[in-house]
């Protein structure tokens, strides 16, 4: 097939990015390059797989109208991922405009290209920030998300929304993915396995809020491709039973599916920190701080509607993909 991918140059779109040319896909990446963070890591990522004969590179932002369009139209992609997005919970206090620029008419545009080019199924990435204020654990795509906590959030409810409405009304088979706390080597730089990594190896305290009792869902990136690759492989069809006098929110009489995609073992941040201390060799310097504006106490993700629709659950324990980070890390900062 050939699929558009935008959002190659970060860290889970990379990894996709290459999954999809090995097994044999062509992939037109599309990416803005921005400098949220750290732009040679971006290179860094796209450099592996930027000279693949099946791999095109559009460097471009999504909430340039015309620049999606001509992605469309040239390329003609039969299948779209959308990935790309102003990453962050709290960049937005800084600058709340670029998340409604890249997240809310950026995805129309991906909508837009949609509905004139045929797509045959649109596969985007929502978060598990969705459930907002929602306690009730664990976490199920039949729930109530009308609640959210950061404008982040509520870009990527408002994305959900979106692509319920474009399926409704145009057929587009649509897929939204609730990712629950992703990490591994090729990692976000904002991120705190990032963090800590980088603080512990310099012999700096680590701010732990929540005094670390805080739990998550935390979610292997090649578990997060896999859940990905599959639910793309499956476009969502009308469910014919759905009832309009008590709506599901997880299913629609529209072709379009929600998936929470996450470990079901949740795991204390302290924890966490324990692993990575142990595959560092040293000891954190702990920074104990309450609870931040917009954090949730805890994650717990039910992902048993995705196993049921593409026979898929995440596989990797903290302990492995801790280590394979720092791996990672150490190699590719020499450290």
């Amino acid at each position: 097939m050939k699929i558009l991918v935008t959002g190659t140059a970060g860290f889970i779109g990379s990894h996709l990015a290459m999954r999809l040319l090995e097994r044999g896909d062509e992939v037109v990446g599309f990416d803005n390059l921005s400098d949220y963070y750290d732009v040679t890591l971006k290179q860094a990522r796209l450099a592996r797989f930027m000279d693949h004969p099946g791999y095109t590179h559009i460097q471009a932002d999504l909430a340039d109208r015309e620049a999606v369009e001509g992605a469309f139209a040239t390329h003609k992609p039969q299948r779209v991922v959308n990935l790309a997005a102003q990453a962050g919970v709290r960049y937005a206090a800084q600058n709340p405009h670029v998340y409604v620029s890249s997240n809310v008419t950026g995805f129309l545009h991906i909508l837009e290209g949609c509905r004139h080019h045929g797509v045959e199924h649109l596969v985007f990435a929502s978060t598990s920030s969705v459930y907002g204020a929602n306690t009730t654990m664990p976490f199920s795509e039949h729930q109530s998300t009308e609640h959210p906590l950061t404008l982040y959030a509520a870009t990527k409810k408002a994305n959900e929304m979106m692509a319920h409405s474009y399926a409704h009304l145009y057929g587009i088979p649509s897929t939204g993915l609730r990712f629950f706390t992703v990490y591994g080597p090729w990692g976000r730089p904002d991120m705190a396995l990032f963090l800590f990594t980088k603080a512990i190896l310099a012999g700096d305290p680590i701010k732990v809020f929540n005094h670390g009792h805080h739990k998550r869902s935390f979610t292997y990136v090649d578990d997060i491709v896999e859940g990905v690759i599959r639910s793309l492989d499956h476009p969502p069809v009308a469910n014919l039973e759905w009832n309009a006098a008590a709506p599901d929110p997880a299913t629609s009489n529209a072709p379009y599916r929600l998936f929470n995609i996450g470990n079901e073992s949740t795991v204390e941040l302290l924890r966490y920190i324990e692993v990575l201390e142990q595959c560092l060799g040293r000891k954190a310097q702990m920074e104990l701080l309450p609870l931040q504006a917009g954090d949730v106490p805890d994650t717990e993700a039910d992902v048993s509607e995705l196993i049921n629709a593409v026979d898929y659950r995440p596989q990797v324990s903290v302990e492995t993909g801790v280590a394979n980070f720092v791996d990672w890390y150490r190699g590719y900062y020499k450290v």
